[in-house]
């Protein structure tokens, strides 16, 4: 699977949107790295995904944006790796992505998030996400 250019709204604001499968297999061949956007606290009560670079894009609580994003994801990106971000449901790490483009790095959405969109019951973790396609996470 191909990554999508990004659409509509977000058109040339940031590199695009992958899979998680794509993030995954991009993760494992050393071509990009795995970071994980979603708050400290989210990482510690849901899960995370080993070896994620944990940078939030915004802190809990009071969701205020957070002030090392920048040093800290232009560090994740190394020598020119790309970036593939993580978050709940695909929305903020749209954002994150975008700011690490205006920072000149590559920066990919991965689709769905962590727990992917909630169903009928306003439950997530039932119809997509890192965790539904069985891709490697843990949890305290």
């Amino acid at each position: 699977m191909q990554p999508r250019p990004a659409a509509g709204a977000h058109a040339g604001t940031y590199a695009g949107d992958v899979s998680p499968q794509l993030a995954w297999q991009w993760v494992q061949s050393g071509q990009a790295v795995l970071v994980d956007v979603r708050t400290d606290a989210e990482r510690e009560w849901v899960g995370f995904v080993p070896g994620a670079v944990p940078v939030a894009w915004k802190q809990w609580p009071g969701m205020a944006l957070n002030p090392q994003f920048d040093d800290a994801v232009r560090q994740a990106a190394g020598d020119g790796l790309q970036l593939v971000l993580l978050c709940r449901s695909g929305v903020r790490s749209i954002a994150a992505a975008k700011r690490a483009t205006e920072l000149g790095l590559q920066a990919y959405n991965i689709l769905e998030g962590f727990e992917g969109d909630p169903d009928a019951s306003a439950q997530r973790g039932r119809q997509g996400g890192w965790r539904f396609h069985g891709l490697p996470w843990r949890q305290n």
